[in-house]
């Protein structure tokens, strides 16, 4: 494999674990790892919490220091967008080189979706909570005594909230749906987490969208659905994300929810393959996204070893987390299609979790590491958890791993 390439595009946590696995594997050619962003790839996941606090510093989050590449003989081109994948000649089109390969791997990730500038999203002091340059652009804004107002509760949004509130700001954060985590959580969850954000003086309004928000170049006010209004210095815009396809679709590649992948990480074009948030995987009879840096890891480095021949599927072991005040919340599995929940109360840590019939799907955990670690490993293991051991704080789950 000496004189083959690997280019890689998109630099975030899916690219980063590619490249690392693709060296730490033996390949011997040539990798290319391309990023629009000007920075080495770096965690996300602080971004909202810990960097725009300033408890943590950038290059801390680079994900690997700029040695590791060079000594890898890994060429990375930051702050440049590819313009065009070629799928017949392998070829794509960067700047104003053309790039051949033998293998390419698309790790696009998703871009936040914003607010139509046809009610105030394009004004000042608006911003979404992706990439470094929205929180570099934001910080300045998070100043104590302000207004903020965070649009959508899902954990983006109450990650933001929790954050604005730590900086000494006025919080009102609303949910267009009836409830906080509505499309992700069951109701025991989000009033866990109402509960929370109440008592720290977020001003939730639940079932309540935005109409418009206001202001002469800069937001200065919002009117709300439930003929409100308010003002405000500043709003973040939590109401989701979309994978980047563009550059696939655009080459001919097959979007299903995402890049459509088979199980091993191919894409419907020969050569080219596809990890993390921009791809679409088959999982238990159906097709699904995860939007999770577990999944960008474990996705991108199956997909890495697949280029050196391992013809192996993924196997998704989904979990997820987020830190809100001095909560650390921690899930396993998907819930999806669950019809019972079971609330295991132990004051401090508490923990929810999701059935269909007998089947353990999903466990959220909120300050509840070992609840979580026994639910992923009874997951995981296709085993299930009797409720009423589950549900007596007394009980002891580990007895249920034997």
């Amino acid at each position: 494999m000496g004189n083959s390439h690997v280019v890689v595009i998109g630099a975030g946590q899916a690219g980063s674990s590619c490249v690392a696995k693709l060296c730490n594997g033996g390949f011997d050619g040539q990798i290319t790892l391309i990023g629009s962003e000007p920075a080495l790839p770096y965690q996300r996941p602080p971004l909202s919490k810990a960097y725009l606090l300033g408890d943590m510093p950038l290059d801390r989050m680079f994900l690997r220091p700029d040695s590791f590449y060079a000594e890898n003989n890994i060429t990375v081109r930051t702050g440049e967008e590819v313009t065009a994948i070629d799928i017949s000649a392998r070829t794509v089109a960067v700047g104003d080189d053309t790039l051949d390969y033998t293998d390419l791997v698309l790790t696009t990730g998703s871009f936040p979706r914003r607010l139509p500038a046809s009610i105030g999203g394009d004004l000042d002091g608006v911003f979404t909570v992706r990439d470094l340059a929205d929180v570099d652009a934001m910080a300045p804004w998070c100043a104590s005594g302000k207004t903020a107002l965070i649009v959508g509760g899902g954990y983006i949004g109450l990650e933001a909230a929790a954050v604005c509130c730590k900086l000494g700001l006025n919080v009102v954060l609303v949910e267009m749906a009836d409830r906080i985590l509505q499309r992700v959580a069951a109701p025991e969850t989000s009033a866990y987490f109402r509960d929370l954000h109440t008592s720290h003086g977020v001003d939730l309004r639940e079932g309540v969208g935005l109409t418009r928000l206001t202001g002469d170049g800069t937001v200065s006010g919002a009117d709300l659905t439930d003929g409100t209004t308010l003002a405000v210095d500043l709003v973040i815009v939590g109401v989701g994300i979309t994978p980047a396809t563009a550059l696939a679709e655009a080459a001919g590649i097959t979007i299903d929810n995402g890049i459509a992948t088979d199980a091993q990480g191919r894409t419907s074009c020969p050569h080219v393959w596809a990890a993390g948030d921009c791809a679409s995987f088959p999982y238990k009879g159906q097709r699904i996204r995860l939007e999770s840096v577990p999944n960008a890891i474990d996705q991108a480095e199956c997909v890495a070893e697949n280029i050196m021949g391992a013809a192996k599927d993924y196997a998704a072991r989904p979990w997820f987390w987020s830190d809100q005040f001095d909560v650390k919340l921690q899930i396993a599995g998907l819930n999806t299609g669950y019809d019972r929940v079971v609330t295991r109360d132990g004051g401090a840590a508490k923990s929810f979790w999701y059935y269909a019939g007998d089947t353990l799907l999903a466990v959220d955990a909120a300050n509840d590491p070992r609840a979580y670690m026994i639910g992923k490993r009874l997951i995981e293991a296709g085993k299930t958890a009797d409720p009423d051991v589950v549900a007596d704080p007394a009980g002891d789950l580990k007895a249920m791993l034997r």
